[in-house]
């Protein structure tokens, strides 16, 4: 071990502070990288406010070299994942390092060792801490900065991560589509044909019912992504929890609910990249952080793109062209309220559906995120 090199656990405020913080210090010199807000963290950490922890055990560590800290993990046991499939998967997610094999080496295996004694068998991640947060190493598209709830990471870091042992178990895909790509007379007439031969019906979200709209969403999302690999159903009030949050950017004619037959079918929901923004606020909204968020969301609305972040049909209407009629509907919205492109992310790699649609809307696979995992 190099001298003076220890992983301590995170108990206390200050150690709290010292883990949030790391990132900030790590990418000050990255402009791709985007700092989440510091209050956003602090909440999302809370383990009396936040009710992901009702149904995980966590715990987050820090490397330290000569009392610098130079790295940061978190282990996380998702009850609630490893009792839908069945599997006893631990989690590492927050994982941030300098390029030192030795220290991200003692993170990885204080990751082992933690949730080796909670009766894992695999340890997988990135995963901050489930499927229903940020995921993955980003491993293509360090080009660009991320878009809305998506990681950003250093090259090297999956590469410390590989050279530790951790394998790929799956990749996920991000779609660019612009609106310099028009989507053609033909795709819109398709879709209108499946609408009325289906009897789809597409609305927005209706804002004036919001608690009403969020429970019904939450079924159609533990319905519709049931069979997705690595998904996790939300309980009713982690799903209220992080509507709450989303409530504060989204768009209602962003959000979209499907019926067929008056049914509940299927929900998609493009979100503003306040991404776009945030990058310039450095992770605080005091003393003037609010005035930038104001100017660039209210008084000069600057963001010009959307991350389609979640779009599913449940399964019993699936391959019935419903996932198309939202690509359009979202597009043709998008374009008329001023966006000029869209993310659609992220898609399986395995989920051929998903990615042959995002192809049929000229889109381009421009980002890749990678999770990796080994048994322990």
């Amino acid at each position: 071990m190099a001298q003076g090199l220890e992983v301590i656990e995170v108990d206390s405020p200050s150690r709290l502070k010292d883990f949030i913080m790391l990132p900030y210090r790590l990418y000050k010199n990255q402009p791709h990288w985007v700092p989440p807000l510091i209050m956003e963290r602090k909440a999302f950490f809370n383990k009396d406010k936040n009710p992901f922890y009702r149904g995980a055990k966590t715990k987050l560590f820090l490397a330290v070299k000569d009392r610098e800290v130079i790295g940061r993990i978190g282990t996380c046991v998702n009850f609630n994942h490893n009792e839908y499939h069945q599997e006893k998967t631990g989690f590492f997610g927050f994982f941030e390092c300098i390029d030192d094999f030795e220290a991200a080496s003692m993170l990885f295996k204080v990751a082992m060792i933690t949730l080796k004694a909670e009766g894992m068998d695999k340890m997988r991640g990135p995963t901050n801490f489930s499927t229903n947060h940020e995921i993955g190493f980003l491993i293509e598209g360090f080009d660009l900065p991320p878009t809305v709830m998506n990681p950003y990471n250093e090259p090297y870091l999956p590469k410390l991560a590989e050279k530790f042992g951790l394998k790929k178990v799956m990749d996920l895909h991000g779609y660019l589509i612009s609106k310099e790509v028009p989507i053609s007379e033909r795709q819109v007439a398709l879709v209108n044909k499946i609408r009325e031969r289906h009897k789809v019906e597409i609305r927005s979200v209706n804002m004036s019912k919001f608690d009403e709209e969020v429970k019904l969403i939450n079924g159609i999302y533990n319905q519709a992504w049931s069979r997705n690999w690595g998904f996790v159903p939300m309980p009713e009030d982690e799903f209220e929890y992080m509507a709450r949050d989303l409530k504060q950017i989204v768009d209602p004619d962003m959000a979209l609910i499907a019926f067929v037959g008056g049914e509940p079918a299927g929900f998609s929901l493009a979100v503003p990249d306040i991404n776009q923004v945030l990058i310039k606020m450095k992770g605080r909204l005091f003393p003037f952080g609010i005035f930038t968020l104001l100017w660039n969301t209210k008084i000069r609305y600057n963001i010009n793109g959307v991350r389609m972040l979640t779009m599913g049909v449940v399964a019993k209407f699936q391959k019935r062209g419903i996932d198309n009629i939202f690509y359009v509907d979202t597009y043709l919205k998008g374009v008329a309220k001023g966006y000029d492109w869209a993310e659609l992310s992220w898609i399986l790699e395995t989920n051929e559906l998903m990615c042959r649609a995002a192809a049929n809307m000229s889109g381009k696979l421009y980002k890749k995120y990678r999770l990796v995992e080994m048994p322990i």
